[in-house]
């Protein structure tokens, strides 16, 4: 259970995270249906490395912080409000349509291969490393995750896994299901947006339980 619960935490952080359609799961999926599924699983390792050393850096700066309660109290609230502002986004602001530059990238493959095109894209995303942060220091404070080096190393593997698995999804499901994605595309946004607005509600809830 040691070994299992940081990959559990990992894997479903980044899962959640990186589910909604955007420039790297919807270039994964095009690059497999026109190119095979062998090419775009080069593409996704490539941008599923740069989560991983994403993910490392951030658990490792959240361990340098974790031992000052006012810095954690003041990272809690900031990705509370986060949260909200992404359940917000998801739920009532975003457009239900594909993203338009997965195209537009597929053209440079050449030119860089898939492998390091995955990377750069993924490199492009900076949000992980703050969200990676509060994840951890929001499971430590739940004495659900620690920061030895065991916990942090299975963390960041899951977190891997987790993104990979979702590029996998991809491009299964559009290989299968190319041409009816709507129903997928217009909901997905709401099935995010609720499980963002729950982890900003829980955190509040222990936040204020804390103080107060």
């Amino acid at each position: 259970m040691e070994v299992l619960l940081p990959i559990i935490i990992g894997f479903c952080a980044t899962f959640v995270s990186t589910l909604l359609p955007g420039l790297l799961n919807i270039t994964a999926a095009k690059i497999g249906v026109r190119e095979g599924r062998r090419n775009s699983m080069i593409f996704s390792s490539g941008a599923a490395t740069v989560v991983f050393i994403q993910a490392y850096i951030a658990v490792t700066f959240a361990r340098l912080i974790s031992g000052d309660p006012e810095i954690i109290y003041y990272l809690e609230e900031g990705g509370v409000l986060v949260f909200i502002l992404l359940t917000i986004y998801f739920l009532f602001l975003s457009k239900k349509k594909k993203p338009k530059a997965a195209d537009e990238v597929l053209k440079v493959r050449s030119r860089v291969g898939n492998y390091f095109m995955g990377m750069m894209l993924s490199a492009l995303n900076f949000f992980p490393i703050p969200y990676y942060v509060f994840i951890s220091v929001s499971f430590t404070s739940y004495k659900l995750f620690s920061f030895t080096n065991l916990y942090v190393f299975f963390f960041v593997l899951g977190a891997t896994a987790g993104s990979f698995a979702v590029f996998y999804l991809y491009i299964i499901f559009f290989r299968k299901f190319e041409h009816k994605t709507e129903f997928f595309m217009r909901n997905v946004n709401y099935v995010i947006g609720s499980i963002t607005g729950l982890i900003a509600l829980v955190t509040m809830i222990r936040i204020w339980g804390s103080h107060y």
